[in-house]
């Protein structure tokens, strides 16, 4: 699954993280594999999708999100 795929209030944890431009930046703000993130809420429109990550909100393309395989949690 990917974490564009993810429901409002669900928590998955981060298992990888494709190829793309924004990869290495992702990976610096902490979204590495093994984090914990909760998807908190998407735009009217789906796009962009909101998540809670460590201590921090962070909002994602759903093109980006869509190369982030994570797996559900709980």
């Amino acid at each position: 699954m990917t974490l564009k795929d993810g429901k409002t209030g669900m928590k998955v944890k981060v298992l990888e993280i494709g190829d793309s431009a924004l990869k290495d930046r992702l990976m610096t703000m902490g979204l590495i594999p093994g984090t914990q993130v909760k998807v908190l809420r998407s735009a009217p429109l789906g796009d962009p999708i909101a998540i809670g990550i460590r201590s921090y909100n962070l909002a994602l393309r759903r093109e980006d999100a869509a190369k982030i395989q994570v797996a559900q949690v709980g």
